[in-house]
C-alpha cells in the first residue's frame, strides 16, 4: 500500500496456464470407446466412457468364528480333563471305603479282645477273692 494512502494500489490477478491432465491410458486392446450425447437443449457433449466404480472385494469371513473355535476347544480340554477327574474321584472313594474297612477291622479285633478279657474264664489263682460274711443292711445301707 501507498505510504500516503491517497491512491490506491491495484491489483490484477496474472492469469497462468494450468499444468495439463495426463492422458488417459489407452489399453494395449486399442482405443477407448468414445461417445457422444444430445442434451435436451441440443448441445452435443462427446467424451470417453468411464467404466464403473467397482467396489472394493468384501473380505471372506471364515465360515466359523474364532469365539466359537476357542469355546470348542475349551470343551475338548474341559473333556479330556473330566476323564482325569473322574478317575481320581473314584480313587478317592476307593480310599474311603478302604479306610472304613481297616477302622471297622480293628473295632471289630479290639472289642473281641476286650470282650474276652471281660467275659472270658478268669483263673482264680491269680485274682483276689472277697468273701463278705458279717455285712449287715440297714436302711439300705452297707455297714462292713
Amino acid at each position: 500500500m501507498n505510504p500516503d494512502r491517497t491512491t490506491p494500489e491495484l491489483h490484477h490477478p496474472i492469469p497462468f496456464n494450468p499444468v495439463p491432465a495426463p492422458l488417459p491410458v489407452v489399453p494395449a486392446g486399442g482405443a477407448p470407446e468414445v461417445t457422444t450425447i444430445v442434451l435436451p437443449d441440443g448441445r452435443t457433449v462427446t467424451g470417453y466412457t468411464v467404466p464403473a466404480a467397482q467396489p472394493a472385494p468384501l473380505t471372506v469371513k471364515p465360515p466359523v468364528s474364532r469365539a466359537a473355535v476357542n469355546i470348542a476347544l475349551g470343551g475338548i480340554g474341559f473333556a479330556a480333563v473330566c476323564g482325569g477327574l473322574f478317575l481320581l474321584t473314584a480313587f478317592i472313594t476307593a480310599l474311603t471305603a478302604f479306610i472304613t474297612q481297616l477302622v471297622i477291622l480293628a473295632a471289630v479285633i479290639f472289642g473281641g479282645w476286650i470282650a474276652v478279657q471281660v467275659f472270658g474264664h478268669r483263673d482264680h489263682a491269680s485274682g483276689t477273692t472277697v468273701n463278705i460274711r458279717k455285712a449287715t443292711f440297714k436302711r439300705n445301707h452297707f455297714h462292713g
